[in-house]
């Protein structure tokens, strides 16, 4: 009996690793999905940790099986080593970015067994593709590759296998760099516009209705940027 658990995790300085670990596929389960909510629910409520990564092990399958997973307030990329199918394709889908080997593949494949793709990839991925493509996808199961996920937008960067967590990573790095209210702010906003027309987003923004943004205009940090960016050296975020 496979007695390993179903999710890794590993804390790399500021940075969360979650790795799926469930031979063969990746195949989410309820074991699986359950400790992948307790995973993003440390990264969301420890303020040590600035940003997750999410990834598999092997080098074949990133994921199949059904789960969702809901914004946490702090960016996820999704390190995609292999087949990214069904609910692994709606995982990548709710990652804020994504770093894709080259010989990845992405496919909603529900309704060739019966089913929708109802765990966020009948929401998600009409709203990152054009529709014909999406709705294609959807209709059909059809499989993108690595290449043409980035064509389309999906990906942020396609890179040779051996260099997918060192471009991951970098990633990571890149957003810790970051003041961490500003990140925070930035993705509330764009949570909550991203569906509106500008006008209405300015609106959003004036409302204040958005705390991480209240929060971030008001904040040491946002004092430190200017003052850091005046004496031209590096800021040292607090995070307050």
């Amino acid at each position: 009996m496979d007695t390993r658990e179903p999710v890794q995790i590993t804390v790399e300085g500021q940075t969360l690793l979650v790795t799926l670990d469930r031979p063969k596929a990746n195949a989410i389960d309820v074991a699986t999905s359950r400790a992948l909510y307790a995973a993003f629910d440390r990264l969301r409520n420890d303020a040590s940790l600035r940003v997750g990564i999410l990834t598999a092990a092997g080098d074949r399958f990133f994921s199949a099986g059904i789960t969702e997973f809901f914004d946490i307030g702090k960016p996820v990329i999704a390190a995609v080593n292999g087949l990214a199918y069904g609910g692994g394709f709606e995982l990548v889908l709710a990652a804020d970015l994504v770093v894709a080997a080259e010989h990845a593949e992405f496919a909603l494949t529900e309704v060739t067994l019966g089913l929708v793709a109802d765990a966020g990839g009948l929401l998600r991925l009409p709203a990152r593709l054009p529709r014909p493509i999406a709705v294609e996808c959807l209709l059909t199961g059809r499989r993108l590759t690595a290449a043409e996920a980035a064509r389309w937008g999906l990906v942020n960067r396609v890179v040779p296998a051996a260099e997918l967590m060192p471009a991951a990573r970098e990633l990571a790095g890149a957003i810790c760099a970051s003041a961490p209210l500003a990140v925070a702010a930035a993705l509330e906003i764009l949570r909550e516009t991203e569906a509106t027309s500008v006008g209405t987003g300015y609106s959003v923004l004036r409302s204040g209705a958005l705390p991480a943004y209240r929060v971030m205009l008001d904040s040491q940090d946002a004092k430190e940027g200017a003052r850091a960016f005046a004496d031209r050296r590096r800021p040292q975020w607090e995070g307050r």
